[in-house]
């Protein structure tokens, strides 16, 4: 009797000890959390460039020493370069957004659905609200970036080590977690495959076919003389993650903008620039996209706009994921020849 009450006096202290070093730990990442994140996403992206640099170099650490510091000078360009004009430009938007009469020209297209003065007003008054809000966040964003720029530096470094660590040892830490798997081999390698497919579909078929709709709705901004183009592009970029509407709830209000102060060539470019990002993605998803399995249109947008709300930016990753995978384990839990409604399967 004495020998039970010491083994599970034993059991219970190594158990306790294991839950303390797991909240500890936890609270030590805490505040790097979704630096750690940053990173792991960055080497999930960026895996089949490594793989073709190991092919062609034959060493693991100089392939991801060259994609991460390749990676370091775009971004540090980016931000030398890139970040005063948008401040320039965020302050020129704010400023017309202040003296831009909308609802005249509009009155004149929608006699009839801008007939009520008092109607009118409350319309002037909700967009110009919604620009000098969306410029304010931004240029606000770029002066937390300013002031808190050693914690940024910080965070910065860890998303690097992260990124090189993660993208060199790849295959090392799978066979590490798969190790500390309790699942069947069977089961295990569904569970790994959805997850590569429905990460591959968030990542690749959702934000970078998005940024690229982006890309090219901007191309239009910038050849038709559009004003205030990069700071548009750069909208256009963070909305064509968005499923569904994408860069269209930029563009369409551009192209109406040079309608209405008669520009209709640029507004005729800018509309075809705009109509070439969205048939991009049909064009690009079969290219980019693995067709094995992909999230539902309707749960990556509900992850985004949740994640975003919970995360950040990042949550426009992080949301669509989550419900991703906790989606893969029900499906394996159905055990249903049947695809779900959720998470659809192509052969």
């Amino acid at each position: 009797m004495v020998r039970l009450d010491e083994e599970y006096v034993r059991k219970a202290t190594t158990l306790g000890i294991f839950l303390l070093l797991i909240i500890l730990s936890f609270l030590i990442i805490k505040p790097i959390l979704m630096s750690i994140i940053w990173g792991i996403l960055l080497a999930f992206i960026f895996s089949p460039v490594y793989d073709f640099f190991v092919k062609w170099t034959k060493s693991k650490n100089f392939s991801a020493s060259l994609i991460v510091f390749s990676l370091i000078v775009i971004i540090l360009l980016f931000i030398w370069f890139l970040t005063p004009i948008v401040i320039n430009q965020s302050f020129k938007i704010f400023r017309s957004s202040q003296q831009l009469d909308i609802v005249t020209p509009l009155k004149k297209i929608f006699p009839s659905f801008f007939a009520s003065e008092a109607f009118s007003k409350d319309i002037g008054e909700i967009i110009k609200s919604f620009i000098s809000k969306t410029t304010s966040s931004v240029t606000d964003s770029l002066t937390k970036f300013v002031f808190n720029f050693p914690t940024i530096m910080l965070q910065f470094t860890v998303v690097i080590f992260t990124f090189f660590f993660v993208l060199r040892d790849k295959e090392e830490i799978i066979n590490y977690v798969k190790s500390l798997s309790p699942l069947s081999k069977d089961v295990e390698k569904r569970l790994f495959d959805y997850s590569k497919d429905i990460t591959n579909s968030v990542i690749y078929g959702q934000v970078f076919i998005g940024i690229i709709q982006g890309l090219i709705a901007g191309l239009g901004f910038f050849i038709f003389g559009v004003p205030n183009a990069l700071y548009l592009t750069l909208i256009a970029i963070v909305v064509g993650i968005l499923p569904i509407l994408g860069p269209l709830l930029v563009w369409v209000p551009v192209a109406l903008f040079l309608i209405i102060q008669g520009n209709q060539v640029s507004a005729i470019g800018v509309i075809i620039f705009g109509m070439l990002s969205s048939v991009s993605e049909n064009l690009l998803r079969p290219l980019i996209v693995s067709k094995r399995a992909k999230l539902s249109t309707s749960i990556v947008l509900i992850g985004m706009v949740g994640g975003f709300l919970m995360f950040g930016f990042l949550g426009f990753i992080i949301g669509p994921l989550v419900l991703g995978y906790l989606l893969i384990i029900l499906e394996i839990y159905r055990k249903k020849e049947v695809p779900g409604v959720f998470i659809q399967e192509k052969k």
